[in-house]
């Protein structure tokens, strides 16, 4: 494909990649809301339904992590191809990562159906291995902010896009790497403040390789005289 038609897939894939994600975690958290295990298996129990949108989405998150990982090493891949190929590698991960915790929320939806055939103990088992808290992506977001890392890198180097949009991203992946293994240590509460300079990165983002797209190299992206 052509750098154009692969700056537009990634630019929309971004897009619809945080649609889902933001739409898959406030599912399963009305879903799965309540005090306590047997409150939140109660309430998956009468939500059944929206738990299962909340696997379809989050098992779409999984398969654009992919899709960016292949359009976003072609966009970058003629700048440095082995850091390209970290990129690669990282949001592949990502991807997988992310769809292997899936069978543990199917699992927590067949227990939501099965619950009133079980005994207490064992349902509260499994509710308590398949009820995931916070932290319990955080494997597949330090994937996610390696590889937004080495990507935003080669977009501040080759100046494929605004240098300005390109450093904000480069230091809102820096302070994800930071702050998630602080998280995943109990050293800091996990949060929404830590990802906002990624959001607002990601989507002027996706809208500038809508619009303008990034030229192969050796070509000039008419557009970046006047953006930067």
């Amino acid at each position: 494909m052509t750098h154009k038609t692969n700056s537009r897939i990634a630019g929309i894939t971004f897009i619809f990649y945080i649609a889902a994600g933001i739409a898959s975690m406030t599912l399963f958290g009305k879903a799965t809301g309540g005090s306590g295990i047997a409150e939140r298996l109660i309430s998956a129990a009468e939500h059944t339904s929206i738990l299962g949108v909340s696997i379809i989405l989050n098992l779409l998150c999984g398969l654009s992590a992919v899709v960016l990982a292949v359009t976003l090493y072609a966009l970058t891949r003629d700048e440095d191809r082995e850091i390209a190929l970290l990129g690669f590698a990282c949001r592949l991960g990502e991807g997988f990562i992310g769809a292997a915790n899936l069978p543990k929320t199917l699992g927590l939806l067949w227990l939501a159906k099965e619950s009133t055939s079980l005994d207490a103990a064992t349902t509260n088992t499994f509710a308590s291995m398949w009820l995931l808290p916070p932290g319990s992506y955080t494997i597949s977001a330090l994937f996610f902010a390696f590889g937004s890392t080495f990507f935003s890198y080669l977009f501040l180097r080759g100046q494929l896009i605004p240098v300005a949009l390109a450093w904000l991203g480069v230091v809102a992946s820096v302070l994800l790497l930071v702050v998630l293994p602080l998280q995943a240590a109990g050293f800091t509460r996990a949060g929404w403040w830590e990802w906002m300079p990624m959001l607002v990165f990601e989507l002027v983002l996706a809208v500038w390789l809508i619009v303008k797209g990034v030229a192969a190299k050796g070509e000039q992206n008419p557009s970046l005289n006047t953006a930067s």
